[in-house]
């Protein structure tokens, strides 16, 4: 017959013991696993981020941000379509050089001449604009989320990828600018031509402050998907765009070759946003044919809180909590991109771009 074997107290508070270590450790160390299975870096969703710098919310330079994230700008999420890098700006924060608006955005760290091959691809979502402005002022409730931009001279930009939704509709504008290379020492004439992809251009703003112009037809909604290509060859400037159910849309653009030298020259839509508040240059005849290019990427918000009267197409006058950024994120009052895929290549003859960076930062 065989005895029944009762351990002993001081064998039964060992096991128990040893059974709740176990119990701590296993759950600690799945914790742990879960925690760095959940840790996911811009730079394991687009590998690219060696190519260049990133400027934040606040005007500073994070540098290459491999392995990087910062919970107020620059972070990653997740939904039903896979991973997304997300770019917030507020509408007032510390500005990076001499620009009136906040952005989180890459910005090159080797600039190219127009001659150079370079391209640059985005598949993205604007999720927010802000949700204050003034209707009147054109860049009010916009974002941009690609450019190229020059490093040299009046460090102007030959590209703006605008994405821009009045606050009383369904759907958005997509829209993308050229700015003249303003001939001679004086920047202060300087101005934007403005091209439709899917609604409207910049141009479309309301008759007062808090009225806004038809909606478009064919927009693009807040959360819905789209992709730009661009791509410079031979001075030539080709740009692609797509989205599901919307009409695929191409345009070229001459770098080294202006077509406004002279104030007949001046498009009608110019005439009507910037001439009359004294933005009437012409440009160098070469263009950029001279300068030094490089491709920006993420949410440069084209909102801010500074008085239309200082400028009417450029200066919002959209609130900023006296440059309370959290009280600005819980009132919609900042720009937010999701990017999902990207890419960037540009030629073996690229050059530092730090000159740019050391002027701005």
């Amino acid at each position: 017959m065989n005895k029944k074997v009762i351990p002993s107290l001081p064998m039964l508070l060992f096991l128990s013991v040893f059974l709740i270590f176990q119990t701590c450790t296993n759950t600690g160390k799945e914790a742990s696993d879960e925690e760095t299975q959940e840790t996911v870096y811009a730079s394991d969703i687009i590998p690219f981020f060696e190519h260049w710098n990133l400027i934040l919310g606040d005007g500073s330079n994070a540098g290459h941000p491999i392995n990087y994230e910062h919970k107020d700008f620059f972070y990653t999420a997740k939904d039903d379509q896979g991973d997304w890098i997300v770019y917030k700006a507020p509408n007032s924060g510390d500005t990076h050089g001499t620009s009136n608006n906040t952005r989180t955005e890459l910005a090159q760290s080797k600039k190219w001449t127009p001659l150079m091959d370079a391209k640059l691809t985005a598949t993205l979502k604007v999720m927010n604009v802000s949700a204050t402005g003034d209707a009147r002022v054109a860049a009010s409730y916009s974002v941009v989320v690609g450019q190229i931009h020059s490093a040299d001279g009046h460090e102007n930009e030959p590209l703006k990828i605008f994405y821009k939704k009045f606050p009383d509709h369904a759907k958005g504008s997509v829209f993308w600018h050229y700015e003249i290379n303003t001939a001679g020492d004086d920047n202060s004439g300087r101005w934007d031509f403005s091209t439709a992809v899917w609604g409207d251009d910049f141009s479309a703003v309301g008759t007062e402050e808090n009225t806004y112009p038809e909606e478009p037809e064919d927009g693009i909604a807040l959360g819905e998907e789209f992709s730009y290509e661009i791509e410079v060859k031979e001075g030539i400037m080709y740009l692609k765009f797509m989205s599901e159910g919307h009409e695929t849309k191409t345009f070229t653009k001459n770098l080294i070759q202006s077509e406004y030298t002279s104030m007949a020259d001046i498009p009608e839509q110019t005439q009507k946003l910037f001439v009359p508040i004294g933005q009437d240059g012409v440009e160098r005849e070469n263009a950029y044919a001279e300068e030094g290019l490089f491709f920006k990427q993420g949410a440069y918000n084209q909102t801010n809180g500074k008085s239309p009267e200082e400028n009417p197409n450029w200066c919002s006058g959209a609130e900023t909590f006296g440059g309370d950024i959290q009280k600005q994120y819980e009132t919609g009052n900042y720009a937010e991109v999701w990017f999902k895929r990207a890419s960037i290549f540009v030629s073996d003859a690229a050059v530092s771009n730090q000159g740019y960076f050391t002027k701005n930062d």
